[in-house]
């Protein structure tokens, strides 16, 4: 049996400004994961993809419409056995789960690939870089998302806090000084294709007040990046509140969204922001060790249906370096 992971993600800065250009900040999220196991299977077995999370077993090649639940997991297969140059798909049962909130923003669909793109390769003897992992990821991102901008396949894949810009090649963040993040989840779920596509709509109707804001979003990921170097990590909680300010400006927060973050913000944040599409999803925010038990029972009193807590240093090794065979 081979097994492989990915991490969660969460996007500290630049969310829909990225789209178009602007840089954007995302750290992985260790406590939430994917997990892919591979086990050999008898011969003319087929692969079967096994996701018992969601009720799912399917055989791949098998003919499955795009609006089906087993469609990207279908594709991802295909297209990483077509990277690693496999022309028949071998026998092999794929056992798929994931501790990661689905539509919340907190990187679901990609960590997910990213663990089925590991997991064949280091089964097949094969070991992709972080770079071909995801770029097979991305494609993923496609079915799910329609117009990604590319920052979740780039996290969950590098496992890295990551700066990031859209053509551009990827930094990857040093940390001067760990940092604690709290992140509360509204319950609701957010549809980032929807959102995204709401967004573009919106841009193209006023280009003017748009870019604006994108512009001031673009100019806190710069700063925010700066800080992160630096160690200035204490710095980082009011650019994260100015950058909720300003998604509320393009109408992505929501009702739910605000009040955690006024909850958090009261019980001792140093700043707080909506992660992801908006609309729905995750909040997170930025706490001293001390309070971080404080904000995270506030967020729960104020109704959040999850609460992760999550430390952002310097790496360890990284899942992708330590699948494990047995």
């Amino acid at each position: 049996m081979t097994t492989a992971r990915a991490p969660g993600k969460v996007i500290l800065f630049g969310e829909h400004a990225v789209v178009y250009g602007r840089p954007a900040i995302a750290v992985p999220v260790a406590q939430v994961r994917a997990t892919a196991m591979l086990n050999d299977a008898s011969v003319g077995h087929g692969l079967v993809i096994d996701a018992p999370d969601l009720g799912l077993r399917h055989h791949v090649g098998d003919n499955t419409a795009p609006e089906h639940p087993a469609y990207a997991l279908d594709v991802t297969v295909r297209n990483t056995l077509a990277r690693l140059g496999v022309k028949h798909i071998p026998d092999l049962i794929l056992t798929v789960s994931s501790t990661i909130p689905v539509a919340c923003g907190l990187g679901s669909g990609a960590a997910i690939a990213a663990a089925l793109v590991r997991v064949l390769s280091h089964h097949l003897g094969s070991s992709l870089s972080p770079e071909d992992v995801s770029a097979l990821v991305y494609q993923t991102e496609l079915i799910h998302h329609g117009t990604p901008s590319g920052i979740d396949n780039t996290v969950v894949s590098y496992e890295r806090p990551v700066y990031f810009v859209r053509g551009q090649p990827i930094e990857l963040l040093h940390v001067g000084h760990p940092f604690w993040l709290v992140i509360g989840d509204t319950g609701a779920a957010s549809p980032t294709r929807i959102v995204v596509a709401d967004v573009r709509r919106r841009f193209q109707e006023r280009p003017d007040y748009y870019n604006a804001r994108f512009d001031e979003i673009g100019a806190i990921a710069r700063q925010a990046r700066q800080a992160i170097v630096d160690g200035h990590t204490a710095a980082l909680g009011p650019l994260m509140t100015q950058n909720h300010q300003l998604l509320q400006d393009i109408d992505v927060s929501s009702s739910q969204l605000d009040a955690l973050i006024e909850a958090a913000l009261g019980a001792g944040a140093l700043g707080a922001k909506l992660c992801g599409a908006g609309r729905g999803g995750n909040m997170v925010a930025l706490v001293e060790h001390r309070h971080k038990q404080v904000v995270a029972d506030a967020l729960l009193r104020a109704g959040a249906g999850n609460v992760i807590v999550t430390r952002v240093a310097a790496p360890r090794r990284p899942f992708s370096e330590s699948p494990s065979t047995c």
